[in-house]
């Protein structure tokens, strides 16, 4: 499904029009409902920076990223929206949304074992996976993990991330995407 596609499943779901599973679950919706919010603050606030820009406007063959995301995850709230503001800048990249408990894509792309998600699989025109980042910047990640080790309830996890995710202002999947294309040879 294309970026559109993808905010208006967001409505779908709020409008209660999809109520299968998980969307049939209260908390479900309320996720869906605040991270259509962080993701519409995101894309009003647009915050890609100068090198971000540099990089995209390089790209200079046709590229497919496909992002497998889910509209209930925390992490996809954050990064999708950059995502798509970063594909938007080049002509040369088509953004295909993937969700991922429709699909068994994401089995290829597994992180630690688990389904996590968003992940951003990028392509070149000829198929070929140039690379894969996610499910969040390794920061976040080795937070996510430590809270975890640690058995720290998801209450307190979700909170530390949310707040890491704002502090940080997209910088990190910036600048990990950034390095990520400057080691692809087209």
């Amino acid at each position: 499904m294309d970026w559109n596609t993808y905010l208006g499943l967001f409505d779908e779901i709020l409008d209660k029009r999809l109520t299968e599973a998980p969307y049939d679950k209260e908390e479900y919706w309320n996720y869906v409902r605040m991270n259509k919010a962080r993701t519409m603050r995101w894309l009003k606030q647009n915050p890609i920076s100068e090198a971000s820009m540099k990089a995209m406007k390089s790209i200079d063959t046709p590229q497919k990223w496909i992002l497998i995301t889910e509209p209930w995850c925390g992490d996809a709230a954050h990064s999708t929206p950059i995502v798509y503001l970063l594909s938007e800048l080049n002509p040369n990249i088509e953004l295909e949304i993937v969700l991922r408990d429709s699909s068994d894509l994401i089995d290829s792309y597994l992180t630690n074992g688990g389904k996590s998600i968003p992940k951003l699989v990028v392509r070149d025109q000829n198929g070929n996976d140039l690379f894969d980042w996610g499910p969040r910047p390794e920061e976040a990640q080795t937070i996510v993990m430590d809270m975890k080790n640690k058995e720290e309830p998801y209450e307190a996890v979700h909170k530390v991330i949310q707040n890491w995710y704002n502090k940080n202002e997209s910088t990190l999947i910036q600048e990990e995407l950034n390095e990520l294309f400057s080691g692809v040879k087209v």
